[in-house]
């Protein structure tokens, strides 16, 4: 086991090991956040161009983040969708387009308006909402929500939509050439139209521990340690097989001696 072989295998395997507990040291760094965001940050409502930019996904600490927008609302774009729940009912969401006031290029975002219980109830909101859309300003505060991605909609209904989608909307809005628009969307806090305000509640703040990380950091340790075993059981097996070709050489019976003939 003396053998210079061995010693530079020993050495390869202390290199593997180093770099298997750096890695693993790597991964315990990633497994604590040394500064989580503060409680209830979420809570604590800010415009909307300090939270994301137009075509931005929405970082996961900020989904949830209270958010005020400024902006008009845009004649005929009052849309239903489907499949919403609110405290366990099933309903339908009126969105909106909100232009931005003060852009310098024009800027959308989709609001969630309200809720209802009903299709019927949600059209008529969705009437009495687009009278309301006489280009005055005004301002929304709620919930920024990421996008939950387009759906393909029943051949029967081209219009009908099961999903949150910003993107999916932007095909049936009005006046969109140039236009920027956020990705993400907002629930709004007060509902208009008459409709039920959308149960939208703070987010659930996430441990500062993950345990996936924590995990993949014992795996190397692991990793580390076979990389020694795997010397050591190598080293052993050649001398083992060396002490059987001396003792057949030599025409030695009987368990062999404890000691290397190296």
């Amino acid at each position: 086991m003396l053998r210079g072989r061995w010693i530079g295998m020993l050495l390869l395997c202390l290199v593997v090991a180093g770099v298997f507990a750096w890695l693993g040291q790597w991964q315990l760094g990633r497994a604590i956040d040394s500064n989580p965001p503060p409680p209830d940050i979420t809570e604590n409502v800010k415009p909307i161009d300090q939270v994301v930019r137009p075509g931005q996904y929405l970082d996961a600490p900020l989904v949830g983040q209270r958010t005020e927008v400024r902006g008009s609302w845009v004649r005929g774009d009052f849309l239903l969708v489907a499949s919403r729940f609110n405290d366990g009912a099933e309903g339908y969401w009126v969105t909106g387009q909100l232009r931005i006031a003060g852009t310098a290029e024009p800027t959308s975002i989709a609001i969630a308006v309200g809720w209802a219980p009903d299709e019927a109830a949600a059209k008529a909101a969705a009437q009495r909402l687009e009278k309301t859309a006489d280009g005055s300003v005004v301002s929304i505060t709620g919930r920024l929500i990421s996008e939950e991605g387009a759906d393909s909609p029943p051949q029967d209904q081209p219009r009908r939509m099961d999903r949150m989608s910003p993107a999916a909307l932007l095909g049936f809005w009005h006046d969109t050439d140039e236009l920027d628009v956020y990705r993400p969307y907002l629930a709004a806090q007060k509902p208009l139209g008459g409709l039920d305000a959308i149960s939208s509640p703070a987010p659930v703040q996430q441990s500062p521990i993950n345990w996936l990380n924590i995990f993949y950091a014992v795996e190397w340790a692991v990793f580390a340690g076979f990389a020694f075993y795997l010397w050591y059981r190598l080293a052993k097996d050649a001398w083992e097989r060396e002490v059987e070709e001396f003792e057949e050489r030599h025409g030695i019976d009987g368990p062999s001696a404890a000691t290397d003939p190296s």
